[in-house]
């Protein structure tokens, strides 16, 4: 979704917050209230995952601040952060090897549940394959995963290449990941983001996807214009229908796992990444939807806001829709008004917690967390269905 060090040309997105506390905090009084308080944990632009003490420094931290939730990457730069079978079979890569010999995500769940903070896998890079580095080790093992623009080159888009997200084999390899984690962890619930499911709207020109539209169309071959309405519609309701699949799957594991999706906002979503998230809260794929409202200025988060949860949001479904919060992203950081502002404008539309972008922007802020944000510890709520 936004990996930090690339995440500038994306709309400068982001996901997570951080601090390290070597002391014990004293235990935080419970409020009785049920809802997300959450963070993104990247390996980027953070050292976290680096040893067993910076995790349980951070979860600390994050006990400390009244975060129950945190959303943890496992998959990133087309390499996991936990020894992968499926990866090790596939592509002959265990993990990621800043983690050789150990497993953070094993490590994170472990010091996270003694203080009673649920941990998401975050499959952060979704379908994309590399960041500009011509599809990267994934499509030159396996070229027919390759996504196509109109030109028959390489889908790319602010730096990211992309494999085929319709592809039958790809979409296969990335609902083995899921499936590894939720069978193996356990882990309270599984992550897509603006990378899944996703492909940008200049993709879908490949021989496999072009037969599929033909196949479908009476032989007529797709528009030549990556944006016209129904084409885009089209490949967006492929895209659903990976998700559906997926959901299903994961939940025939565990029918407890909450299966949560960090789309970008709608319909911005849709046209450039083909994530008709709308769609997805009607089908009931999504347990858990925390879209990125990364804005910069109180006037352009409120509109955001405003717009989703009065179009895009049912009234049963408020309770399972949380903003994802811009906290860090390089040096930026919200000014600590900014930051309380946007919090007053989720409450204002019943919006009753938020998951930060990220861990590591928490340190920026001293107590305010602690004292004046989450000054009390709020139950996470029951979101499996």
């Amino acid at each position: 979704m936004r990996t930090l060090k690339y995440i500038f040309p994306l709309l400068l997105s982001g996901l997570l917050l951080g601090g390290c506390i070597k002391e014990n905090t004293p235990a935080v009084k419970t409020s009785g209230k049920q809802t997300v308080r959450g963070v993104w944990l990247t390996n980027v632009d953070s050292d976290v995952l680096k040893s067993k003490q910076n995790i349980i420094d951070a979860v600390e931290l994050c006990h400390k601040n009244g975060i129950n939730s945190i959303f943890v990457v496992v998959w990133n730069k087309a390499v996991t952060m936990y020894p992968s079978d499926v990866m090790e079979k596939e592509f002959g890569i265990r993990i990621d090897t800043a983690y050789t010999g150990r497993d953070p995500l094993k490590e994170l769940i472990e010091e996270a549940h003694k203080k009673d903070i649920k941990v998401f896998a975050w499959f952060e890079f979704g379908f994309s394959s590399s960041f500009k580095a011509d599809g990267g080790h994934l499509l030159k093992k396996k070229p027919e995963w390759m996504s196509k623009d109109v030109n028959g080159k390489l889908t790319t888009k602010n730096g990211f290449e992309w494999m085929n997200a319709f592809h039958p084999d790809v979409q296969n390899f990335m609902i083995a990941l899921f499936k590894e984690v939720v069978t193996n962890y356990k882990v309270d619930g599984v992550q897509g983001d603006d990378r899944l499911p996703a492909l940008p709207s200049e993709g879908g020109y490949d021989d496999f996807t072009v037969n599929m539209y033909k196949a479908e169309h009476n032989g007529a071959a797709p528009p030549a214009d990556s944006k016209d309405s129904a084409w885009v519609q089209w490949r967006a309701d492929k895209l659903t229908d990976f998700l559906g699949r997926l959901h299903k799957e994961v939940k025939a594991i565990r029918k407890d796992i909450i299966v949560s999706m960090s789309p970008s906002i709608y319909p911005w979503s849709k046209e450039e990444y083909l994530q008709d998230w709308p769609k997805w809260i009607e089908k009931g794929y999504v347990d858990l939807m925390v879209p990125q409202f990364y804005r910069y200025n109180i006037a352009d988060y409120e509109k955001a806001i405003h717009e989703a949860v009065n179009n895009y949001v049912p009234a049963g479904f408020k309770n399972r829709f949380y903003p994802g919060v811009l906290l860090k992203v390089g040096k930026y950081h919200p000014e600590e008004e900014l930051l309380l502002d946007m919090i007053k404008v989720n409450r204002e539309h019943g919006l009753e917690g938020e998951v930060y972008f990220f861990y590591e922007g928490m340190k920026k802020y001293g107590d305010l967390f602690s004292k004046k944000i989450y000054n009390d510890k709020a139950v996470f709520p029951n979101l499996t269905r």
